[in-house]
């Protein structure tokens, strides 16, 4: 038997949490799930641009992992007990600081903000780092009214810091220039 892509029990601006749970698709907990999947899918992109070796591309496939790890936990009904569901945990964020810190090892000092830009990879970077603040807002938003783990916030949050070395190692990596952001000159 072949499952359809279709159920049509979303017609009705309604969907189903991990439970059964049933909420408005434009809910709050969807709207965290879904800017974690838009994330996931600009992550995908980034792996597939020009200027990401085979080590960037292991990096980004774990973190897409994880993300799908972190839709996961972030579908879920409040009371669901149906299955054991990855977590993010402390060693996930450690991960990302290690290669944040040795990225940041090979870069120039930053003196000032920089503009998003300079190359399509380098720029896909940055798309992946405001996609990321967005879901992070929506979790934080989300974790007013249910207590999540510390770990989600925490690893959403050094996520988006990833993404901005990454864009400036593939830069560096590039010998490209950053463009520094002077601000009004008038």
């Amino acid at each position: 038997m072949t499952l359809k892509i279709y159920t049509k029990t979303g017609d009705h601006g309604k969907t189903s949490l991990l439970g059964g749970e049933k909420v408005a698709k434009s809910d709050l907990q969807i709207e965290a799930y879904g800017n974690v999947d838009e994330l996931n899918a600009f992550v995908g992109l980034l792996r597939d641009k020009s200027g990401i070796n085979s080590s960037k591309k292991s990096q980004l496939i774990w973190i897409q992992e994880n993300l799908f790890s972190l839709g996961s936990i972030l579908a879920c009904a409040t009371d669901f007990k149906g299955m054991k569901l990855p977590e993010i945990s402390i060693t996930h964020i450690r991960q990302l600081e290690t290669w944040i810190d040795k990225y940041e090892e090979d870069l120039p000092e930053l003196t000032s903000f920089i503009l998003p830009g300079g190359h399509a990879t380098v720029s896909a970077c940055h798309v992946c780092r405001t996609v990321c603040r967005r879901a992070e807002r929506t979790i934080v938003k989300w974790a007013i009214h249910k207590e999540i783990d510390k770990n989600i916030t925490s690893f959403i949050n050094r996520l988006s810091d990833y993404f901005f070395i990454l864009a400036r190692t593939i830069s560096n990596d590039l010998n490209l220039g950053e463009t520094p952001w002077i601000g009004n000159k008038e």
